[in-house]
């Protein structure tokens, strides 16, 4: 059996990836699939249809990465990736702590301003 892969060496970690995620979630759904159908009493209802049906999404993931236009796409953004200039971990890190700080100080921002809205309405109140 002879197999072609479209543009063979191309793209290989974003097609890897994509169809492994994409297989991920099929087999979750079939996963759901097996567990609704446990309520029969036939065994092989319930095991066979989610593996057919999981067989069927890989047949069709392995085709759909192969398709050209999918493939030209997948090739494209492995491309587009390698030109990103990804931050070091030094930056992530100060990144990361600015926005824990801001999230810190609107938090406590908006609960200031919560409590006076309390404290206002329960003068209102007490006043009619």
């Amino acid at each position: 059996m002879n197999v072609t892969i479209y543009k063979r060496g191309q793209g290989k970690n974003t097609r890897l990836w994509a169809a492994i995620a994409v297989l991920g979630t099929a087999a979750i759904g079939c996963w759901r699939l097996h567990l609704k159908l446990g309520v029969y009493d036939n065994v092989w209802l319930h095991t066979l249809t989610p593996a057919v049906v999981l067989g069927i999404c890989a047949a069709l993931i392995y085709w759909l990465s192969n398709l050209p236009s999918v493939a030209d796409f997948l090739i494209a953004a492995e491309g587009e990736i390698k030109k990103v200039s990804w931050s070091s971990r030094k930056e992530i890190a100060n990144s990361t702590m600015i926005v824990i700080f801001v999230v810190i100080v609107v938090a406590v921002g908006l609960g200031l301003v919560d409590l006076g809205f309390q404290v206002f309405f329960r003068q209102i109140v007490n006043l009619y």
